[in-house]
């Protein structure tokens, strides 16, 4: 199975999500890379903005993860989380990209431009690409949780 992804990022993060979006796009393991902006510096669309539109196309089945990128990755996955049925985490370090697949399912990875840099961020996507959530997983039962308080919740 290939990945559909969806990249996004504010100005801060435009030039390390132009340079990831072309590593994905040379990955087997990715059929589809959707860029939803933003395009160029001169575009000061708000972050949330951005994270929103990327997390509505996983929560929609029309990604299945999300690449966001901006100043910390912060505000992105904070925005994100904010889309029924989406899981996203900010990650700076390859066990917490790790755990947030294999311990919490999540589908969106937020990255900050300030703080990794692009070889860094590099080697973290493409860790993230080779992750798999394993529904028999001990984990699987805690994210049950979280998603059956979701669905009480909307």
């Amino acid at each position: 199975m290939t990945l559909r992804i969806v990249v996004g990022a504010d100005e801060a993060g435009l030039a390390l999500k132009d340079s990831l979006a072309e590593l994905l796009r040379a990955d087997d393991r990715v059929s589809v890379v959707d860029d939803v902006g933003v395009h160029d510096a001169a575009d000061h669309t708000a972050y949330p903005n951005v994270a929103l539109d990327a997390a509505q196309a996983v929560a929609a089945g029309r990604a299945d993860r999300a690449l966001l990128v901006c100043g910390t990755g912060i505000g992105m996955a904070v925005a994100a989380n904010k889309v029924t049925g989406v899981r996203a985490t900010v990650a700076h370090d390859s066990y917490s990209v790790e755990r947030s697949v294999l311990s919490n399912n999540c589908q969106v990875l937020a990255l900050g431009a300030r703080v990794v840099g692009p070889e860094l961020a590099k080697h973290l996507v493409h860790e993230w690409l080779g992750l798999t959530f394993d529904e028999s997983s001990a984990s699987a039962e805690k994210v049950e949780v979280i998603s059956r308080y979701e669905a009480a919740d909307t």
